[in-house]
């Protein structure tokens, strides 16, 4: 078992830099082919760059996979890595890591991880905005009565309704574009309630701070201290005084 976790561990150190030019290829790819509407050699250039990406992931998903043991608890533990294959650039998420580390020496641990949370936070939402603005443009822009038609209309689309406002003023008429617009839906409602959580949490924990003389002591802090006075009232024994107890 531990040679298998070494080897499982080599591994993941060894595609770490593979993975992370694999992320950014996929990403550049897909924002030409969609971006620049190419046509002829453009798209199957961006074609093999964006299928290259998909097998340097797979390859490393299925590769973890093997070497894991035992698999299926790896599987179930392992899910973001299994969405990560399905869209490489999220892999880029990495990249705030170095971001966290600099976050994580705040003056409390509350407070870290309120910044970790909201770098995390805010990365994920620009990212998901922009892949889901050029997957929403790419399903939309040549059908039939579509309405979003440009990358600077698909990018507003994809933040009103990240941010789950909706004005509908676009909106989707095909089954894929609706599709991404129920994704980005669902992850709005995720990083709004996150927000607010994170706000929630800041706002308390600076309504409290100084203010801990103020609360009222839990019964187990009465009950403790009443414990400490007891032994202090109790008068020490006489017993031994003279070396044999009497």
């Amino acid at each position: 078992m531990a040679t298998e976790r070494m080897t499982l561990e080599r591994w993941e150190h060894s595609m770490h830099v593979p993975l992370m030019v694999a992320s950014f290829g996929w990403l550049v790819g897909y924002s030409w082919q969609v971006i620049g509407d190419v046509h002829g050699p453009g798209i199957t250039v961006t074609g093999v760059v964006i299928a290259v990406a998909w097998l340097v992931f797979i390859v490393d998903y299925g590769a973890r996979l093997w070497l894991a043991r035992p698999r299926a608890r790896w599987f179930w533990h392992h899910l973001w890595d299994l969405a990560v294959v399905v869209l490489p650039t999220l892999r880029a998420l990495r990249v705030l890591r170095m971001l966290t580390i600099a976050a994580s020496f705040q003056r409390s641990a509350g407070t870290a991880l309120r910044s970790q949370i909201a770098i995390y936070g805010a990365g994920a939402a620009l990212l998901l905005m922009y892949v889901g603005a050029l997957a929403e443009l790419d399903a939309e822009r040549h059908a039939v009565g579509a309405n979003i038609m440009t990358f600077g209309d698909s990018v507003w689309w994809a933040f009103v309704t990240l941010a789950t406002v909706g004005y509908g003023d676009f909106y989707p008429v095909t089954f894929p574009g609706r599709l991404v617009a129920a994704g980005l839906m669902a992850a709005g409602i995720a990083v709004v309630g996150v927000v607010t959580a994170t706000a929630a949490s800041w706002l308390i924990e600076r309504v409290s701070a100084g203010r801990d003389d103020d609360e009222p002591a839990t019964r187990g802090q009465v009950r403790a201290l009443s414990l400490q006075l007891a032994e202090l009232a109790t008068p020490p024994s006489n017993t031994g005084e003279n070396g044999n107890g009497s």
